[in-house]
């Protein structure tokens, strides 16, 4: 009885070193993250920024992908059928994770296919012109809208983002119906800001973090900012409220980090503490609130919740709005 006693509290021993030997060898080669958009967007920015820090603390190379293609659902299910293992993770949007979910029924993954990591941070969405553009403000462009319908464009990241979801909420509120301009799709965020710079679109509804550099550099206007309150950085935006349209307050961007669905409970555990980590160290922060993002570090439960909330709203608005993709 004895040897067996000892035998049980030895071979215990062995497995809880195993575990602890695991998650400490983790990672042993560089991880990939997927960005489901184009580079420059902004999941390519809430990456590279994430990769930058969390490098230093793994001590293992953290390589940003882009695969973008279908409004993030390419990428998005080249982490949904990677390994458990914890080397390749998913930079999620609201546009990939929580929109498209909501409108396309038949896609290949739900808005909790995934493990939750954690949420990384806020973007506010900005509605812009060109500098050049003749819309000084939102009641200019609202105006050409009601009197020019379906001749004005703009640009967006793919049907089933956030970036067309804007524009199609403003239709509605104003009862122009969902073909009041006409949608130029591009891969990504950045591009759909350039293509705006480049007189391409008439407008754009964006995250900041794909504007706010353009904007500050007077290439491009902001006619109103989706957020409760002014932004400190550009406190002459008047908010969709000060407008008089406080139903586009719904509409704001997100990043988080996500792993395949099972992913490996160590790696998982090692990714939380870096995010942790990266909540308090101080050139996240600064790289994260240089383009307009608000940090906010959640728990993978809390960001369970949170993304559970968004697709309600998402999928509550394209019922009413009458919004659906197909594949």
């Amino acid at each position: 009885m004895l040897n067996h006693a000892i035998c049980r509290f030895f071979c215990a021993g062995l497995l809880a070193f195993s575990l602890l030997a695991n998650a400490q060898t983790y990672p042993d080669r560089p991880v990939t993250i997927i960005a489901p958009f184009a580079a420059g967007g902004d999941a390519d920015i809430a990456a590279r920024n994430l990769a930058a820090v969390a490098q230093r603390l793994l001590g293992q190379n953290v390589i940003v992908a882009n695969r973008a293609g279908a409004s993030g659902a390419i990428g998005s299910l080249a982490v949904r059928n990677a390994k458990p293992d914890g080397y390749n993770l998913l930079l999620a949007r609201v546009g990939s994770q929580a929109v498209l979910p909501a409108m396309q029924k038949n896609l290949e993954y739900q808005w909790n296919s995934f493990s939750f990591v954690g949420l990384l941070e806020l973007n506010p969405v900005v509605c812009a012109v060109r500098s050049e553009s003749p819309f000084k403000n939102m009641s200019d462009l609202v105006e050409a809208l009601r009197s020019r319908p379906g001749k004005l464009n703009y640009s967006t990241s793919g049907a089933g983002t956030i970036l067309n979801f804007g524009p199609q909420l403003l239709f509605d509120v104003l009862g122009l119906g969902k073909d009041a301009a006409v949608q130029i799709a591009y891969k990504g965020g950045g591009e759909a800001a350039l293509a705006l710079m480049a007189g391409d679109a008439d407008f754009s509804c964006g995250n900041l973090t794909s504007m706010i550099g353009n904007i500050k550099g007077g290439k491009l206007r902001a006619l109103l900012t989706t957020t409760p309150d002014r932004l400190k950085d550009l406190p002459e935006v008047p908010t969709a409220r000060e407008t008089g349209f406080p139903q586009l307050e719904a509409i704001v961007g997100w990043s988080a980090l996500y792993g395949p669905p099972g992913m490996d409970k160590s790696a998982t555990e090692r990714w939380v503490s870096v995010l942790q980590a990266a909540a308090r160290d101080p050139q996240w922060i600064a790289a994260t609130e240089k383009v307009g993002s608000t940090p906010r570090v959640l728990s993978p439960a809390e960001t369970e919740k949170f993304v559970a909330e968004q697709y309600a709203v998402y999928d509550k608005l394209g019922r009413l709005l009458g919004l659906t993709l197909k594949q």
